[in-house]
């Protein structure tokens, strides 16, 4: 059995009488992708800092490719990289310019050729000349990404990369994110607040809530926690009859229009209802089921700090 490419025990960091990061423990295996997710505060970008040595932990073990973090640090700083909207490269050189420092600092032997083959995967060929200053959000943002990819990392550390990005391009970059792990194979923790692309992205999520790691699952199985799902119909028929009905069920409607009525419900409870709306004669015309999303998980979380 292979050695997970990145495994967290009992990692802390406390500023003064603040845990910012409580005894949090976590493995990524090669080729997954896992979301590192929680409120403001609860302490991810620290857990960023510390797993890329920007920030000394207060206690706890980070290994790399089964190596310690602390005795080989260079080895495993080699073989990993980090992206972020929040990063910057230097405004007054060119994207060439930039992208050729850095290449030389991870000993990037063939960086003309990776520079040229990151930039048309990345579609920036047209920015190659350009100050990095004069580059819109979208473009800044690939090449960042480029610069995380020129030592062909095996784990990319990702804090919101699509921050402040238009839509459009987030659903691009994301495309572009999944793409490369599937080519190259690349490892990734994402921290990100759009569930939406963590659904998209992450084989599993680890939701922080101050500082602790509260639960760590699929997508999937996260969203079964929940519980509850939202039915609408637009009807034609009596409104008591079906005010009666639902009252003999112990729920509730909410009636956004004369005929459309919202009821909160478990998934289970869904046919029971619409075979007895249909058996009391209520006509449905249309029928929505929207199932707890993920970011029902995070707001539940949010707010009461467990599942």
């Amino acid at each position: 059995m292979s050695l997970p490419v990145l495994s967290v025990k009992h990692l802390t960091k406390q500023y003064g009488d603040f845990l910012a990061v409580d005894h949090i423990s976590f493995e990524i295996e090669e080729g997954q992708i896992l979301g590192l997710l929680g409120p403001n505060g609860a302490g991810k970008s620290t857990t960023i800092q510390m797993l890329l040595g920007l920030t000394d932990k207060d206690g706890g073990e980070i290994q790399y490719f089964g190596r310690n973090f602390d005795t080989e640090r260079e080895y495993c700083l080699s073989r990993i990289n980090f992206a972020s909207t929040y990063a910057e490269l230097n405004i007054r050189m060119t994207v060439y310019q930039n992208l050729r420092i850095y290449a030389g600092l991870y000993n990037v032997r063939d960086y003309k050729q990776r520079i040229t083959e990151l930039t048309s995967i990345l579609e920036i060929e047209e920015c190659i000349d350009k100050q990095f200053w004069h580059l819109s959000a979208g473009q800044k943002t690939r090449v960042i990404l480029a610069k995380s990819l020129l030592n062909r990392p095996r784990l990319l550390l990702m804090d919101e990369p699509t921050a402040s990005l238009d839509p459009d391009i987030v659903s691009k970059v994301i495309k572009l994110i999944k793409s490369l792990q599937e080519k190259e194979n690349i490892t990734i923790l994402f921290t990100s607040h759009n569930m939406d692309e963590v659904s998209q992205l992450c084989d599993s999520v680890a939701f922080l809530a101050q500082g602790k790691i509260v639960i760590n699952d699929t997508p999937h199985e996260l969203t079964k926690t929940i519980g509850h799902a939202k039915l609408t119909l637009s009807f034609d028929g009596d409104k008591k009859m079906i005010e009666d009905f639902l009252m003999k069920m112990s729920l509730s409607a909410y009636y956004p229009h004369a005929h459309l009525l919202e009821i909160s419900l478990s998934e289970t409870e869904v046919p029971t209802i619409l075979f007895g709306l249909k058996e009391k004669g209520i006509e449905i015309t249309s029928i929505q089921i929207e199932k707890p999303s993920l970011e029902d998980v995070f707001l539940h979380i949010s707010q009461h700090q467990t599942i």
